[in-house]
C-alpha cells in the first residue's frame, strides 16, 4: 500500500485499476477505503469496478423492495442483493461501470460537494463527445425503489434527458465515500424484470462497444480527475493483503439479505 502521512502539503492521490467482483466485496472495499482516509492510514483516491454477479445493490436506509428481486436470475446466475454504506435507491448494476472517490476537504454543503465530486465525470464524458447536466427531481423520489427512475440534483444525465450517473454519499468527520453507477450496456429486459418498467438505454452510439467501452470510459475519466483534483497520482492495485484484510473485516456485512418487504 501508499506510504501515506497526511499533512497540509500532501496531494497524492490512489488510482485503483478496474476490480470485477461481487458487490459484497466493492461495498467492502469502498468502506474500508473511506475508514482508512478518515483515520488518515490511506490518501484520497479513485477507483472504478465492475459486479459479477449482475446485483441489485440496496441505500444503507432502504428498507422496503419488492421480494421477487430474491428470485431473479442473470446469465444463469441468481442476481445479488447487496446492502450499500451510502443513501439513496435500489441501482441495478448490470451492465454498468462503477466509479468510487473518497477524499476530504470538500465543501460542507452536499450539494457544493456533489458538484465538486462530478466535475471530473462532466469533463470526462465532454472529452468523449457528451455534455452532461445535473438532474432536476425533488424529494419525491424516495417513494420508488429505483434509483434511476428519477434524476435529482445529484445525479447526471444527457442531453435528451437520460439519465446516465447516479450516485450516493456517505460522510463522516470531512471524509466523503461518493459512488455512482453510470450505465452502459444496460440489458433493457432485466430492467423490466425488476423494476417494472421500460427504461431507455443511454444513446452512447459514437462510442466503442463492449469491452472497449469500458477502458475508453475509464481512460477519459481518469484523465479527468488528473486535471480537476490535481495532485500527484499513483496508479496501485489492491493487493492481496488489503483484499483478505477487508474480507476479514466485513464477511458480515453488506451481504445477501433473508428477510425482505413486499412494495
Amino acid at each position: 500500500m501508499i506510504a501515506y502521512k497526511p499533512s497540509s502539503e500532501s496531494n497524492i492521490w490512489r488510482l485503483i485499476p478496474v476490480f470485477k467482483a461481487s458487490g459484497h466485496l466493492q461495498m467492502a472495499i469502498d468502506h474500508w477505503l473511506f475508514r482508512q482516509h478518515q483515520q488518515g492510514k490511506h490518501p484520497p483516491t479513485l477507483r472504478f469496478y465492475l459486479w459479477e454477479p449482475a446485483s441489485i445493490s440496496l441505500g444503507y436506509h432502504q428498507k422496503s423492495w419488492p421480494e421477487h428481486w430474491q428470485r431473479l436470475t442473470w446469465q444463469n446466475q441468481p442476481l445479488e442483493l447487496v446492502k450499500r454504506p451510502t443513501g439513496g435507491r435500489a441501482v441495478l448494476h448490470q451492465g454498468d461501470l462503477t466509479y468510487a472517490v473518497i477524499a476530504s476537504g470538500l465543501p460542507e454543503n452536499s450539494r457544493a460537494a456533489y458538484q465538486t465530486l462530478c466535475q471530473f465525470l462532466i469533463e470526462g464524458w465532454r472529452s468523449l463527445g457528451y455534455e452532461l447536466h445535473y438532474g432536476s427531481a425533488e424529494r419525491g423520489y424516495i417513494h420508488s425503489p429505483n434509483c434511476f427512475a428519477t434524476a435529482t440534483a445529484a445525479d447526471l444525465v444527457l442531453s435528451d434527458g437520460t439519465k446516465l450517473i447516479g450516485s450516493a454519499q456517505l460522510k463522516g468527520n470531512g471524509t466523503i465515500l461518493q459512488h455512482g453507477s453510470i450505465r452502459l450496456t444496460p440489458d433493457a429486459e432485466l430492467f423490466r424484470q425488476v423494476f417494472g418498467l421500460e427504461m431507455p438505454a443511454p444513446n452512447l452510439t459514437t462510442l466503442p462497444s463492449a469491452e472497449e467501452l469500458v477502458s475508453t470510459v475509464i481512460d477519459a475519466l481518469g484523465v479527468a480527475a488528473r486535471c480537476c483534483f490535481g495532485g500527484e497520482w499513483v496508479i496501485q492495485a489492491l493487493s492481496d493483503t488489503e483484499l483478505q484484510t477487508i474480507e476479514a473485516e466485513y464477511s458480515t456485512h453488506w451481504g445477501v439479505f433473508s428477510e425482505t418487504v413486499v412494495v
